[in-house]
């Protein structure tokens, strides 16, 4: 009788283990479809533009200090070494020390610098000024199985490869095939998917170059839903069930 349990045992054990072994490495490679020699075409360039609510950093300086000092806030935003810091108001507009009121919403980095400074010259303010625009606050949000956190911009073209990268990477259980992101546009938010495994899918998709204020969020593949069981903050692999498995079969069979 004895052998008998143990060979159901075993038989259990063999099955759990061939189950927990199982694995979807076709949904784990990234670019699956670009072989060497192949070219795809990347969806045109979308560079960050300022909105409504963004921070601006800004720095005028000259070959004569005392005159690139008149540009620096004393009050009404933050200054430093590094400029100072604008807040866009709900008009799209900054107020600039000497120039008054400058619409920047919905322009690039380089395009309020090229404003600025044709300003500054032709009020005969400095003869010839260097202008500094960088973002201070602008971020994407990265949720699920990439990690969580914000992601700073650090550049004028930013991709959801960036924010993936910048995060750490997707862990072994993310699901590659279906991240989404989510995109607010004048109050309304939109959630579209991207394929990472697919280089086609990736590069012409909408949403490869990220705006401000966008929501990544990566799903746990189906395996590691089917896997899971909810215990506080943690999951119950395969492993401990063939481990309970082991221990029963183990235990009836002493007591036979």
């Amino acid at each position: 009788m004895k052998k008998t349990y143990l060979f159901l045992g075993m038989t259990v054990v063999a099955i759990l283990a061939l189950l927990s072994s199982c694995s979807v490495p076709k949904d784990i490679a990234y670019f699956q479809d670009f072989n060497p020699g192949k070219s795809i075409i990347v969806q045109n360039p979308v560079e960050i533009k300022f909105k409504a609510d963004d921070e601006v950093t800004i720095q005028v300086s000259s070959d004569k200090k005392e005159l690139a000092e008149q540009f620096s806030l004393s009050s009404g935003g933050s200054g430093g070494g590094g400029g100072s810091r604008y807040t866009i108001d709900s008009e799209g507009c900054i107020r600039f020390p000497m120039l008054g009121k400058i619409h920047v919403a919905g322009l690039n980095r380089q395009q309020p610098q090229e404003t600025i400074r044709d300003q500054i010259m032709e009020k005969g303010l400095i003869r010839d000024p260097i202008v500094t625009v960088d973002y201070s606050n602008l971020y994407v949000i990265v949720l699920g199985a990439a990690g969580t956190g914000r992601i700073q911009i650090d550049r004028d073209k930013f991709t959801i490869l960036d924010a993936i990268g910048s995060s750490g990477d997707l862990n072994i259980n993310g699901l590659r095939t279906n991240v989404k992101v989510i995109r607010e546009n004048y109050g309304k938010k939109t959630v579209y998917e991207v394929n990472l495994c697919s280089a086609e899918d990736l590069y012409s998709s909408p949403v490869y170059y990220l705006q401000q204020n966008d929501v990544i969020y990566v799903e746990m593949n189906k395996k590691e839903k089917r896997n899971a069981t909810v215990m506080g903050n943690s999951t119950v692999q395969p492993s401990f069930w063939i481990g309970l498995a082991t221990f029963i079969v183990g235990a009836i069979a002493w007591f036979k």
